[in-house]
């Protein structure tokens, strides 16, 4: 297995019901192939750099996964026929992974997500207001 990060950009028009079956599809492609997505990441509506199909903004989905070369070459042949998909990029980020290596990363992961959660909720926490002493302005008495 070789370890691969797309990132694919939607229509902005697509409602979350087709954002689902096009992430869902394309982690059927990889988890057919015996893979594996180590991580999902939906980076949501971002405005675009140029327009795309007379788009000017777009869904942009990140997925980080362990694949064979064939499942990434049928998830890209899926995206050129789909009209929702405006753009696609796709790197392979190691020659090889194991299955050790993506339960490690994957429990990284876990790990900052739960701690970024922590630190969310610890955050949303009333912190105590803070006394600030304001100085009165200084007034000129020679104005007169």
């Amino acid at each position: 297995m070789r370890r691969y990060e797309t990132i694919f950009i939607l229509r902005p028009s697509l409602n979350e019901g087709e954002i689902n079956t096009v992430i869902e599809n394309s982690s059927t492609i990889i988890t057919d192939t015996d893979g594996k997505v180590i991580e999902l990441d939906r980076w949501g509506m971002r405005k675009l750099a140029y327009p795309i199909n007379k788009e000017l903004q777009g869904f942009y989905v990140s997925c980080d996964y362990s694949s064979t070369p064939e499942a990434v070459a049928e998830m890209e042949r899926k995206f050129r026929i789909d009209d929702s998909v405006l753009r696609y990029m796709t790197i392979k980020t190691a020659d090889s992974i194991t299955e050790e290596e993506i339960a490690e990363i994957t429990s990284n992961l876990a790990a900052q997500e739960a701690e970024a959660n922590e630190e969310a909720g610890a955050s949303d926490e009333v912190a105590p207001a803070k006394s600030v002493e304001v100085a009165a302005p200084e007034t000129d008495e020679k104005s007169e």
